[in-house]
């Protein structure tokens, strides 16, 4: 119990309760600690939100199947960020992706009604999740724009671009795994190596393990 209510205090959104508020909510069932293993589903798509929920540590993932039956990851949450905030009060409160765990991971569940209570009663609380859900809204909403309407070359090239402005440099150095670069730009590993290929070949690009050259 002690364990979880320091997990819980560590929280951007729960930071504003006293102990006693926390204490009480998790011995009244209004708020709830569930722990899921690695690869576990946390939501499936289409399933109704019925409850605020906060990582508490660990990582979720939103998963999408592509055309060609891939398995490709829109977003990732880690601790302290919060699932369900937009979808919760809405008139259709389902989930359009499935949801699932990469690590062992830790979230705090708060049941609808309790949360509208602490809305009323805790200005600050309240002003922070609106915060918290219009910021991780905007940032979903532009990936999946992203996603859907560019080509994996246009989103190799404007991950590029940025970093190449960035680094005030066309030898980009590589601060992320391709793995991880593939994954932030929805695509899979393979097909993210395909492209660097043929972008070679075309003479765009020179790259290596750890870096990325910009040729045009």
């Amino acid at each position: 119990m002690t364990k979880n209510i320091n997990l819980i205090k560590s929280t951007t959104l729960i930071k504003s309760l006293s102990d006693d508020d926390i204490l009480t909510n998790l011995k009244n069932g209004k708020f709830k600690v569930t722990s899921y293993k690695k690869s576990s589903v946390v939501h499936f798509d289409g399933e109704t939100c019925i409850k605020l929920e906060i990582i508490l540590s660990g990582k979720v993932v939103v998963d999408r199947i592509d055309e060609s039956g891939n398995l490709l990851t829109i977003s990732a949450f880690y601790k302290d960020d919060i699932l369900g905030g937009n979808l919760l009060f809405s008139k259709s409160p389902y989930y359009p992706m499935t949801v699932s765990t990469q690590l062992p991971t830790d979230i705090l569940e708060i049941d609808r009604e309790a949360l509208f209570e602490l809305f009323c009663n805790n200005a600050i609380f309240l002003r922070t999740y609106l915060e918290l859900t219009s910021d991780r809204a905007f940032i979903l909403g532009d990936k999946i724009k992203h996603y859907i309407n560019k080509t994996i070359r246009e989103s190799i090239m404007n991950y590029l671009n940025y970093e190449s402005k960035k680094q005030n440099s066309n030898h980009i150095k590589l601060n992320i795994t391709k793995k991880a670069l593939a994954e932030r730009i929805g695509v899979q590993r393979t097909s993210l190596s395909r492209e660097l290929a043929k972008m070679r070949k075309d003479g765009l690009i020179l790259f290596d393990t750890d870096s990325i050259t910009l040729l045009k």
